[in-house]
């Protein structure tokens, strides 16, 4: 009788702790790209010239905490597509890229943050081919929800 009674408190115990963990809310929500302010850049169908150098600016936010974004500015000469945008820019005929150019990079934004005004410095080559490109805006959580802005731009 006893083996049992310290049986069924060793379960209750057991029963009672694992209880206890399953109280923290998984974040099913996807951040937010924000590029409505007034001094956010780029917007769709923003112009840049070759050889400045543009500052990024967007507000990100999160329910519980943001992780990371990534930058991507590469051609759109074939009039491929990812715009999340409901505008549609002007768009130069069909060509074969020459010197295109192409940014890729990734930012870390610091810990426990739920709203982060991004600012990044980024310098357009003098000598790139000028034409239609897309300024791609990645944004993941700490969970790992990630949320993509396709914005067509020109570059002149």
């Amino acid at each position: 009788m006893k083996k049992i009674k310290f049986l069924f408190g060793v379960l209750a115990l057991a029963f009672i702790s694992s209880c206890s963990s399953d109280n923290t809310e998984i974040d099913t929500e996807y951040p937010v790209i924000d590029i409505t302010g007034s001094n956010a850049f780029p917007i769709q169908c923003s112009t840049i010239e070759r050889g400045q150098t543009i500052t990024f600016k967007a507000t990100f936010n999160d329910n519980v905490s943001l992780g990371s974004y990534s930058l991507d500015i590469h051609h759109n000469f074939d009039h491929h597509t990812h715009s999340t945008e409901v505008t549609n820019c002007e768009m130069e005929a069909v060509k074969k890229p020459v010197k295109p150019m192409l940014f890729i990079n990734n930012y870390t934004i610091p810990n426990g943050v739920k709203s982060y005004e991004a600012t990044t410095q980024i310098t357009i080559p003098a000598d790139v081919d000028p034409g239609d490109y897309h300024f791609m805006i990645r944004l993941t959580d700490k969970e790992g929800w990630q949320t993509l802005k396709g914005l067509s731009i020109k570059i002149l």
